[in-house]
Protein backbone atom coordinates (compact mmCIF):
# COMPACT_ATOMS: atom_id res chain seq x y z
CA UNK A 1 0.00 0.00 0.00
CA UNK A 2 2.84 2.39 0.83
CA UNK A 3 4.38 1.76 -2.59
CA UNK A 4 1.03 2.49 -4.24
CA UNK A 5 0.71 5.80 -2.38
CA UNK A 6 4.26 6.79 -3.36
CA UNK A 7 3.51 5.99 -7.00
CA UNK A 8 0.38 8.15 -6.93
CA UNK A 9 2.35 11.00 -5.35
CA UNK A 10 5.08 10.73 -7.98
CA UNK A 11 2.47 10.72 -10.78
CA UNK A 12 0.77 13.85 -9.40
CA UNK A 13 4.10 15.66 -9.15
CA UNK A 14 4.97 14.73 -12.73
CA UNK A 15 1.48 15.45 -14.12
CA UNK A 16 0.07 18.29 -12.06
CA UNK A 17 -2.76 18.88 -14.54
CA UNK A 18 -4.23 15.53 -13.46
CA UNK A 19 -4.15 16.30 -9.73
CA UNK A 20 -7.69 17.73 -9.68
CA UNK A 21 -9.39 14.86 -11.57
CA UNK A 22 -7.45 12.31 -9.50
CA UNK A 23 -8.61 13.98 -6.28
CA UNK A 24 -12.16 13.88 -7.65
CA UNK A 25 -11.92 10.12 -8.31
CA UNK A 26 -10.32 9.56 -4.90
CA UNK A 27 -13.04 11.33 -2.91
CA UNK A 28 -15.75 9.88 -5.16
CA UNK A 29 -14.60 6.33 -4.49
CA UNK A 30 -14.01 6.98 -0.80
CA UNK A 31 -17.61 8.21 -0.44
CA UNK A 32 -19.29 5.36 -2.31
CA UNK A 33 -20.75 2.43 -0.46
CA UNK A 34 -18.39 -0.59 -0.22
CA UNK A 35 -15.87 0.93 -2.66
CA UNK A 36 -14.75 3.35 0.06
CA UNK A 37 -13.59 0.48 2.24
CA UNK A 38 -10.76 -0.29 -0.19
CA UNK A 39 -9.42 3.21 -0.94
CA UNK A 40 -6.64 4.70 1.24
CA UNK A 41 -8.16 8.16 1.01
CA UNK A 42 -6.72 9.50 4.26
CA UNK A 43 -3.11 8.83 3.29
CA UNK A 44 -3.56 10.12 -0.25
CA UNK A 45 -5.28 13.31 0.87
CA UNK A 46 -2.52 13.92 3.42
CA UNK A 47 0.00 13.49 0.61
CA UNK A 48 -1.96 15.88 -1.61
CA UNK A 49 -2.14 18.40 1.22
CA UNK A 50 1.64 18.22 1.51
CA UNK A 51 2.00 18.97 -2.20
CA UNK A 52 -0.26 21.99 -1.74
CA UNK A 53 1.84 23.15 1.20
CA UNK A 54 5.03 22.81 -0.84
CA UNK A 55 3.58 25.01 -3.55
CA UNK A 56 3.38 22.18 -6.09
CA UNK A 57 -0.42 22.27 -6.40
CA UNK A 58 -2.98 25.07 -6.36
CA UNK A 59 -5.23 24.69 -3.27
CA UNK A 60 -8.56 25.98 -4.56
CA UNK A 61 -8.50 23.75 -7.66
CA UNK A 62 -7.81 20.63 -5.60
CA UNK A 63 -10.41 21.51 -2.95
CA UNK A 64 -13.14 22.12 -5.55
CA UNK A 65 -12.45 18.84 -7.34
CA UNK A 66 -12.33 17.00 -4.01
CA UNK A 67 -15.63 18.43 -2.77
CA UNK A 68 -17.33 17.59 -6.08
CA UNK A 69 -16.20 13.96 -5.84
CA UNK A 70 -17.23 13.64 -2.17
CA UNK A 71 -20.70 15.09 -2.78
CA UNK A 72 -21.30 12.96 -5.89
CA UNK A 73 -20.14 9.79 -4.12
CA UNK A 74 -22.54 10.26 -1.22
CA UNK A 75 -25.35 11.20 -3.60
CA UNK A 76 -24.88 8.00 -5.60
CA UNK A 77 -24.81 5.90 -2.42
CA UNK A 78 -28.01 7.60 -1.22
CA UNK A 79 -29.77 7.02 -4.56
CA UNK A 80 -28.75 3.37 -4.45
CA UNK A 81 -30.44 3.02 -1.08
CA UNK A 82 -33.59 4.82 -2.28
CA UNK A 83 -33.76 2.72 -5.46
CA UNK A 84 -33.12 -0.74 -4.02
CA UNK A 85 -34.70 -0.22 -0.59
CA UNK A 86 -34.08 -2.40 2.45
CA UNK A 87 -33.09 -5.37 0.30
CA UNK A 88 -29.74 -3.79 -0.58
CA UNK A 89 -28.62 -4.17 3.04
CA UNK A 90 -29.06 -7.94 2.85
CA UNK A 91 -27.43 -8.48 -0.54
CA UNK A 92 -23.79 -8.93 -1.47
CA UNK A 93 -21.54 -7.16 -0.64
CA UNK A 94 -23.31 -5.37 2.25
CA UNK A 95 -24.43 -8.68 3.73
CA UNK A 96 -20.74 -9.26 4.46
CA UNK A 97 -20.53 -5.94 6.32
CA UNK A 98 -23.31 -6.57 8.82
CA UNK A 99 -21.61 -4.88 11.73
CA UNK A 100 -20.89 -1.71 9.75
CA UNK A 101 -24.47 -1.65 8.43
CA UNK A 102 -25.94 -2.14 11.91
CA UNK A 103 -23.78 0.69 13.29
CA UNK A 104 -24.80 2.97 10.42
CA UNK A 105 -28.50 2.26 10.96
CA UNK A 106 -28.27 2.93 14.69
CA UNK A 107 -26.26 6.09 14.10
CA UNK A 108 -28.79 7.36 11.57
CA UNK A 109 -31.77 6.59 13.82
CA UNK A 110 -30.19 8.59 16.64
CA UNK A 111 -28.91 11.61 14.79
CA UNK A 112 -30.71 11.88 11.42
CA UNK A 113 -29.43 14.93 9.53
CA UNK A 114 -26.37 15.25 11.76
CA UNK A 115 -25.42 11.60 11.10
CA UNK A 116 -24.81 12.39 7.41
CA UNK A 117 -22.54 15.31 8.34
CA UNK A 118 -20.67 13.62 11.18
CA UNK A 119 -20.53 10.21 9.45
CA UNK A 120 -18.29 11.69 6.76
CA UNK A 121 -15.54 11.98 9.37
CA UNK A 122 -15.96 8.44 10.76
CA UNK A 123 -14.10 5.97 8.57
CA UNK A 124 -16.23 2.85 9.13
CA UNK A 125 -19.48 4.80 8.61
CA UNK A 126 -18.42 7.21 5.87
CA UNK A 127 -19.55 5.18 2.88
CA UNK A 128 -22.47 3.39 4.57
CA UNK A 129 -24.56 6.14 6.21
CA UNK A 130 -25.69 7.70 2.88
CA UNK A 131 -27.05 4.36 1.67
CA UNK A 132 -28.79 3.78 4.98
CA UNK A 133 -30.28 7.29 4.74
CA UNK A 134 -31.70 6.38 1.33
CA UNK A 135 -33.07 3.06 2.54
CA UNK A 136 -34.75 4.71 5.53
CA UNK A 137 -36.44 7.34 3.38
CA UNK A 138 -34.62 10.52 4.30
CA UNK A 139 -35.89 13.42 2.17
CA UNK A 140 -33.73 14.13 -0.89
CA UNK A 141 -33.28 17.87 -0.27
CA UNK A 142 -32.54 17.32 3.41
CA UNK A 143 -29.97 14.68 2.57
CA UNK A 144 -28.29 16.81 -0.10
CA UNK A 145 -28.03 19.72 2.35
CA UNK A 146 -26.17 17.52 4.82
CA UNK A 147 -24.16 15.95 1.99
CA UNK A 148 -22.88 19.26 0.60
CA UNK A 149 -22.16 20.65 4.07
CA UNK A 150 -20.15 17.57 5.05
CA UNK A 151 -18.19 17.58 1.77
CA UNK A 152 -17.29 21.26 2.12
CA UNK A 153 -15.99 20.61 5.63
CA UNK A 154 -14.33 17.24 5.08
CA UNK A 155 -12.04 17.84 2.11
CA UNK A 156 -10.14 20.92 3.45
CA UNK A 157 -9.83 19.38 6.90
CA UNK A 158 -8.35 16.19 5.41
CA UNK A 159 -5.85 18.19 3.37
CA UNK A 160 -4.89 20.53 6.20
CA UNK A 161 -2.52 18.25 8.22
CA UNK A 162 -0.35 17.51 5.18
CA UNK A 163 -0.36 21.16 4.18
CA UNK A 164 0.71 22.50 7.58
CA UNK A 165 3.32 19.77 7.97
CA UNK A 166 4.88 20.84 4.67
CA UNK A 167 4.91 24.46 5.84
CA UNK A 168 6.60 23.54 9.11
CA UNK A 169 9.30 21.70 7.18
CA UNK A 170 9.98 24.94 5.30
CA UNK A 171 8.93 23.67 1.89
CA UNK A 172 6.00 26.04 1.36
CA UNK A 173 6.32 29.00 -0.98
CA UNK A 174 4.57 31.48 1.34
CA UNK A 175 1.16 31.30 -0.31
CA UNK A 176 -1.63 32.51 1.97
CA UNK A 177 -4.44 30.86 -0.01
CA UNK A 178 -4.76 27.71 2.05
CA UNK A 179 -4.59 29.64 5.30
CA UNK A 180 -7.52 31.74 4.13
CA UNK A 181 -9.35 28.57 3.17
CA UNK A 182 -8.66 27.00 6.57
CA UNK A 183 -10.16 30.06 8.25
CA UNK A 184 -13.22 29.78 6.05
CA UNK A 185 -13.58 26.12 6.94
CA UNK A 186 -13.30 26.91 10.65
CA UNK A 187 -16.15 29.39 10.25
CA UNK A 188 -18.19 26.77 8.42
CA UNK A 189 -17.54 24.22 11.17
CA UNK A 190 -18.77 26.69 13.78
CA UNK A 191 -21.83 27.48 11.68
CA UNK A 192 -22.57 23.77 11.18
CA UNK A 193 -22.28 23.13 14.92
CA UNK A 194 -24.72 25.96 15.68
CA UNK A 195 -27.12 24.70 13.03
CA UNK A 196 -27.06 21.17 14.46
CA UNK A 197 -27.66 22.56 17.95
CA UNK A 198 -30.67 24.55 16.76
CA UNK A 199 -31.97 21.55 14.84
CA UNK A 200 -31.77 19.31 17.88
CA UNK A 201 -33.59 21.91 20.01
CA UNK A 202 -36.41 22.14 17.49
CA UNK A 203 -37.05 18.40 17.42
CA UNK A 204 -40.53 17.71 18.81
CA UNK A 205 -40.61 16.44 22.34
CA UNK A 206 -41.93 12.98 23.05
CA UNK A 207 -45.56 13.22 24.05
CA UNK A 208 -46.52 11.64 27.36
CA UNK A 209 -48.76 8.61 27.39
CA UNK A 210 -52.49 9.23 27.74
CA UNK A 211 -53.15 6.07 29.71
CA UNK A 212 -53.64 8.09 32.88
Amino acid sequence: METYIQQVGAFIQAHQEWAGPLTFLLTLGESMVVVGLFIPATALLLLTGGLIGSGTLTPWTIVCWGIAGAVLGDALSYLLGRWLGTGVLYRWPLNRQRRAVAQARLFFRRYGFASVVIGRFLGPLRSTVPTVAGVMGMGAWRFQGANVLSGVLWVPLMLAPGYFTARELGTAQGSQEFSLMAGSVAALVLGAALMMLLFRRRRPAVRPSRRD
